[in-house]
């Protein structure tokens, strides 16, 4: 899975000279919480509303609303941006995004194609891979099954009975917590009962069986 497959593309940008008031107002009109800004062709910064929050006066200050708003008109965007501006390349892994957001505590990345941004991943883009990822939109029993040690061949075994029985798995994910695996599938719900039982006589801990009911995408 690549940032590729799951990053916005059409991307909002805009210039450091651009006056504060216009980032904000072009933000709220197009419902986001930051823009990439572009000199020239060049990834300069991004502007958040994080980083105009923190330029705008204390809620202790003395100044007008008319004052505050007239500071708004005269700052630029490239007074405020941050300009040390984390990136992923479109060719990334997801989970590279992921990992770059978690150790820089940052909620964004811009995507790159080289020198040009070609997108923007977030927080939400990653949520909505993990939805899609694990089928969640689509109707399902939800089948864990908990292998004490790992084996080669584990999940041939698996498949080999879900072929033999004619169930089909819809999606299939290997975790490891505190050294024990997890494998989860999705499987038809017409074939819930039936599955725990071949599983289970053929010596297969199934801990959890639940229907996850189909959700609006």
């Amino acid at each position: 899975m690549s940032v590729a497959d799951y990053m916005t593309k059409k991307v909002i940008t805009i210039s450091p000279d651009t006056k504060i008031n216009v980032a904000i107002n072009t933000m709220k009109d197009n419902a986001i919480h930051r823009l990439p800004v572009i000199d020239g062709n060049q990834l300069v910064g991004l502007v958040t509303e994080s980083s105009i929050s923190e330029a705008s006066p204390s809620k202790a200050t003395s100044l007008s609303i008319y004052e505050v708003n007239y500071l708004f008109n005269k700052m630029t965007v490239g007074e405020v941006m941050v300009k040390d501006v984390k990136t992923v390349a479109q060719t990334a892994q997801l989970e590279d995004a992921i990992y770059q957001m978690r150790q820089n505590n940052i909620g964004v990345l811009p995507v790159m194609d080289g020198a040009d941004v070609v997108g923007i991943i977030t927080n939400n883009d990653i949520l909505n891979a993990f939805l899609d990822i694990t089928d969640y939109y689509k109707e399902a029993t939800v089948v864990q099954i908990f292998i004490k040690k790992d084996r080669t061949g584990v999940i041939g075994e698996i498949g080999t009975l879900m072929a033999e029985h004619a169930f089909n798995i819809q999606t299939l994910m290997v975790t490891r917590n505190l050294g024990e695996i997890m494998i989860e599938m999705h499987v038809d719900r017409a074939d819930r009962d039936a599955v725990n039982t071949v599983l289970t006589e053929a010596g297969f801990e199934v801990r959890f069986v639940i229907d996850q009911p189909e959700h609006p995408a």
